[in-house]
């Protein structure tokens, strides 16, 4: 667990920038697991809930919406132990990513995505499953 070492649970206040500088707004409706890795300028919108478990990593510049006000969208978003969101991703409204599940750099998570893939794009779509290898070397990553 090197790389998490160090972890804290974050300090997090409606509207305010944590020290790792990402915000929430609607805090009491963020559940927040261990060992989290959320990057710079990212946005949570927890107003209708927000589940993210524990070893998850987010990338920076993202947006996770439970709430779109542009077009009414409203619904929990869950994201899975051990996902990883590449940097200026969008999560929609009501979308669960899966265990394990990638998803590339600049998408918009417009669906659910199973556990154990790959998936990437405006809009999200599924590339492929990673293997057995490649989800051996994840788990690995989170027990060393």
């Amino acid at each position: 667990m090197s790389r998490f070492e160090h972890w804290e649970s974050p300090k997090i206040e409606h509207g305010k920038l944590t020290k790792w500088n990402w915000m929430v707004q609607y805090p009491e409706g963020l559940k927040l697991g261990k060992y989290t890795d959320i990057g710079a300028f990212t946005y949570i919108n927890a107003k209708y809930g927000v589940v993210i478990e524990d070893y998850v990593q987010i990338g920076s510049h993202c947006s996770i919406y439970s709430e779109s006000t542009i077009d009414g969208k409203k619904g929990k978003v869950v994201i899975k132990k051990n996902a990883r969101i590449g940097s200026h991703s969008v999560v929609m409204p009501g979308v669960t990513i899966g265990e394990n599940s990638i998803i590339g750099a600049f998408s918009f998570v417009n669906k659910d995505i199973p556990d154990n893939v790959i998936a990437f794009g405006v809009p999200v779509r599924i590339h492929r499953r990673l293997t057995e290898g490649e989800i051996k070397k994840l788990l690995e990553e989170i027990e060393e």
